[in-house]
């Protein structure tokens, strides 16, 4: 079976709870984890840290919510000092501003995350090629666990096989 990652529109530990009971590997919290951290600590709590991550949008540096739509005032790194506070030792850093467009990953923001918090971190938005992904890997022993690829698939600039062998450390 392939494990599935759901995230979208979770707002309380019952909805955590369904998702999980369905056969849901993890759970992404995103807005009500910013809204709300202490459903991060309950949740991290009532079913596992390694069940939980966190979506943290960002543009310019501090952390978006409700979809993107609305920037707050709270920097990324303070957001992500508090979810390891309460618990949280995973989160997806998404730069919006380069999501989608094939620019390449913010390197030093996803490295400056995961060295200062010590959180894993899932890289999103922006890796448009082999390469991106193979500068994310060397940033394996500083925490970064993994990649999430969109655009870079759905348009063919990488092949699923080659992105799967690159991050188990074989050569693309």
């Amino acid at each position: 079976a392939v494990p599935v990652q759901l995230g979208g529109g979770l707002r309380n530990l019952e909805q955590i709870q369904a998702a999980l009971a369905l056969g849901v590997a993890r759970v992404v919290l995103g807005t009500a984890a910013i809204i709300n951290p202490k459903l991060v600590e309950a949740a991290c709590r009532k079913f596992g840290q390694n069940r939980i991550v966190v979506g943290l949008d960002t543009r310019g540096g501090f952390v978006a919510v409700k979809g993107w739509k609305k920037v707050t005032a709270r920097h990324v790194l303070d957001v992500a000092q508090e979810i390891k506070e309460q618990g949280g030792e995973r989160v997806i850093f998404t730069d919006t501003a380069r999501d989608g467009m094939l620019t390449g990953p913010n390197f030093e923001a996803i490295q400056e995350l995961a060295r200062r918090t010590g959180l894993r971190v899932i890289a999103s938005g922006g890796i448009s090629c082999l390469e991106d992904l193979l500068k994310l890997r060397e940033l394996e022993a500083e925490g970064v666990e993994g990649a999430i690829l969109g655009k870079a698939l759905y348009e063919g600039r990488i092949e699923l096989e080659a992105a799967l062998k690159a991050a188990a450390g074989g050569d693309a």
